[in-house]
């Protein structure tokens, strides 16, 4: 078992940043793939970023690309996503997830089905 816990959400003005940790305890961190998804009101979850077991970036959505930054401690046991230039169309509730997938692919990394546990989720709020 993983238990998952995110945190530094919040209301943002436009153009600012936000880093947004998930802090995990339970089974063996490092094991495990970790991502953040996003959902906003009336729309689906979507994969934000995932983060290999050893570090890695597993890659960004398109949207993410250049404004977010994945990245893990694992003396902390926590993933942390950076955030710049902040956009209303990013207003969600951003979730982090956990997977237990070796030689994990790119697709797979994307896919909500592989990650069986979720954290409860922090709302960030980017007003115009």
């Amino acid at each position: 078992q993983v238990h998952l816990v995110e945190s530094g959400g919040g209301v943002v003005q436009a153009g600012g940043s936000l880093r947004l940790s998930c802090a995990a305890s339970g089974r063996i961190f490092s094991s495990y793939v970790i991502a953040w998804f996003r959902q906003a009101p009336g729309k689906e979850r979507e994969f934000v970023a995932g983060i290999s077991r050893s570090g890695a970036s597993l890659g960004y959505a398109d949207s993410a690309k250049g404004r977010f930054t994945i990245s893990r401690d694992s003396a902390k046991n926590t993933v942390y996503l950076q955030i710049h230039g902040l956009k209303p169309e990013d207003t969600a509730v951003y979730y982090c997830a956990a997977a237990y997938v070796v030689g994990i692919t790119s697709a797979q990394v994307m896919a909500k089905a592989e990650y069986s546990y979720w954290g409860q989720g922090t709302q960030v709020t980017v007003s115009s």
